[in-house]
């Protein structure tokens, strides 16, 4: 009966103390409640029988009635709680990940394609009221997917994600400027772009300075990040007689000032991920400087259960009315 039950005045369970009380009282005064007769000798009754010795469970039907109406004082109840959440502040991404060859380098573990993979998708997990899309480039680019709240969808593209999808080159521009296309539409109150490339731009028709220029047009503010270590990185240089790649060390170029100057026009902030670590601590900050609010509302529904401790009351005080004038009824 007290499963999942909460006490809105449990401060009336002090009560329950007098309960003690009211059975020292009993077994002290319970003589003075009998009548008496002195005589000098027994041996002409016969034995009196069990009724008497169990009269004092009147007593204790009255007691545990007394507990059973201070339990019903405390307003025992149940609480359900049912929680809406509202978004109050939408934010749409769109991810522009380099696919180039050098991506497959191995100064990243298992190499740079794959530990931003890995990366990326805990950033989307992170995610849950956000609407989400990726754009993919090398020497040319392409919406692999549009921005979607479905996060199954985004993480199952993210996988399949591979080099070879499109020619090789690095145009960081025309990344850019599709991932500005995915989102110019958006009604969201918030628009930004993680653009994540390895080298220098080399490729496409349209210049990174225009696409910045898009950008800061549509009101999307651009992340970018520099992805590879500082100095020489072993990087596929040909392919082997089997088609397997061959490595060579190569000079590692990161056009830093071009992504710094993509990230002031548009108001973001440009990251340098040499390492596994330092690439997860660049998403870990982008995800906290952008924070989706989320209001929650909250709405409990209290069911009073006293009755049934009222009614338990009632019927052992009604059963002890009725033991006390039929099976114990005194005629003194």
């Amino acid at each position: 009966m007290l499963k999942n039950i909460e006490f809105a005045n449990p401060e009336f369970f002090w009560l329950l103390l007098l309960l003690p009380l009211a059975m020292l009282w009993y077994f002290f005064k319970r003589k003075e409640q009998s009548a008496s007769l002195k005589i000098s000798t027994i041996k002409g009754f016969t034995s009196q029988g069990i009724l008497p010795k169990l009269k004092p469970l009147l007593f204790l039907f009255r007691l545990f009635a007394l507990a059973a109406i201070i339990v019903a004082m405390a307003r025992p109840q149940t609480e359900d709680i049912s929680t809406r959440t509202k978004t109050t502040k939408g934010i749409d991404i769109v991810m522009a990940i380099d696919v180039s060859s050098s991506m497959l380098a191995r100064d990243l573990k298992p190499n740079r394609l794959s530990a931003l993979k890995e990366v990326a998708s805990d950033f989307i997990k992170e995610r849950p009221s956000d609407r989400i899309g990726l754009v993919v480039y090398a020497g040319e680019a392409f919406t692999k997917t549009p921005i979607t709240s479905d996060k199954s969808i985004v993480l199952s593209a993210l996988r399949e994600i591979t080099y070879g999808q499109l020619n090789d080159g690095t145009a960081i521009g025309m990344g850019l400027a599709t991932s500005v296309n995915r989102l110019k539409e958006s009604k969201a109150i918030s628009k930004i772009i993680i653009l994540l490339t390895d080298g220098v731009n080399n490729s496409g028709f349209i210049e990174p300075q225009t696409a910045a220029d898009l950008a800061v047009e549509f009101g999307i503010k651009t992340y970018t990040i520099g992805l590879g270590t500082n100095g020489n990185a072993l990087t596929p240089v040909s392919y082997n007689a089997d088609g397997s790649y061959r490595y060579g060390m190569r000079q590692v170029e990161i056009d830093e000032e071009l992504l710094k100057e993509i990230a002031k026009a548009t108001g973001g902030q440009f990251f340098r991920a040499t390492d596994n670590e330092k690439l997860e601590a660049i998403y870990d900050e982008i995800n906290k400087l952008e924070k989706t609010e989320i209001e929650e509302f909250k709405y409990y529904k209290y069911e009073e259960k006293f009755r049934p401790w009222v009614l338990l009351a009632g019927a052992l005080l009604l059963f002890e009315w009725v033991l006390r004038n039929t099976l114990f009824r005194s005629f003194i």
